[in-house]
């Protein structure tokens, strides 16, 4: 704001001080203008961000909360006049004139306006905790080595080629830090559930992964993640809700782990509008329906099958319930295994 030293006379005040009667100077080199009213506008995430004030004369400035703007004295509207016609003539004395030596009751301080309120900073985004020991005792250990238990599952599906693959590949050696590993086990968990029926086994592998905490390593996570929406439906399909209430706390945990409160709530901003608005691959499914092309109708049909076992792990969301969510996996696994 550019404002001449030598015509203008003003001090700095915080925007969030400003109130009705408070006289600013709008940007350019003008004469301070009195304020007839303040509007407070937030942002996206509810954070009053700009103060709309609007002058006596009908003018409007836009200024940033938390900024500095310049302030003055100035006349109210409507005053200028009469402070003319009042003035006495200088060839008289009236007795009723105060004397300027004295304070007269009309010079005493004006009361104050309402001042801007701005609004409370959002609430914090809750905090999901971890489960307990006792809790975390409702997951059994693995029967031996890792690789036993692959093996193992392996076992009771001699022929079926991916399951085989996948089960050599790991028989060699599981290296919990890579995420190829892990993948390859998340791959087979949902073999044997899916595909080929067996939620037993498919638990038992899937459990190799449920215990590995979040490391911050996205990739690596996405599989872990995979494997505890499988288990939480496995163990609400056989009737295990307390287990089941386990995996899905294991599966919030990461979200409560970010300390700036700022952070925490965009990123629970966006985890809400994913859950509110997921990807279903609808477009996907169509086109492949449409081109004839069934395997890669089943591939996009087991990643949706994937997406709302995880949204039903999480608890449902605002537009898609428990109850429905349930109906709709039940009529993918159908389509999947067709």
């Amino acid at each position: 704001m550019t404002h001449s030293p030598a015509t203008q006379q003003y001090k700095e005040k915080q925007a969030g001080d400003l109130q009705p009667g408070d006289f600013v100077f709008p940007p350019g080199d003008g004469p301070a203008e009195e304020i007839r009213g303040i509007e407070v506008q937030a942002d996206d995430y509810g954070v009053a961000a700009l103060l709309l004030v609007t002058m006596v004369d009908g003018g409007t400035v836009r200024i940033a909360v938390g900024s500095s703007v310049p302030v003055g004295d100035g006349v109210p509207a409507g005053s200028g006049d009469a402070s003319t016609e009042a003035a006495p003539d200088p060839g008289t004395t009236d007795s009723s004139t105060p004397d300027p030596s004295t304070p007269a009751e009309g010079d005493a301080e004006a009361p104050a306006g309402p001042a801007v309120v701005v609004p409370p900073r959002p609430e914090a985004p809750p905090t999901y905790t971890g489960p307990s020991a006792e809790e975390l005792a409702l997951i059994p250990g693995p029967d031996g080595t890792p690789e036993a238990v692959v093996r193992a599952a392996a076992a009771n599906h001699k022929g079926k080629n991916g399951v085989q693959v996948l089960s050599e590949r790991l028989a060699k050696g599981i290296n919990t830090k890579s995420g190829s590993c892990l993948r390859d086990l998340s791959d087979l968990a949902f073999d044997l559930c899916i595909v080929l029926r067996d939620p037993d086994h498919a638990l038992a592998v899937a459990d190799l992964l449920n215990v590995l905490p979040f490391d911050g390593n996205l990739d690596r996570w996405a599989s872990i993640e995979r494997a505890l929406a499988l288990s939480s439906f496995i163990c609400r399909e056989a009737g295990q809700a307390e287990r089941a209430a386990v995996y899905e706390k294991l599966l919030r945990a990461p979200e409560s782990q970010e300390e700036d409160p700022f952070k925490a709530r965009i990123n629970a901003r966006v985890r809400q509008r994913s859950l509110n608005e997921p990807n279903l691959y609808d477009k996907e499914i169509f086109r492949a329906i449409d081109n004839g092309n069934h395997e890669a109708e089943r591939e996009w049909r087991f990643l949706r099958l994937e997406a709302l076992m995880f949204l039903r792990a999480h608890g449902g969301s605002k537009t898609i319930g428990e109850e429905e969510l349930a109906r709709r996996i039940g009529n993918e696994l159908e389509s999947v295994r067709a």
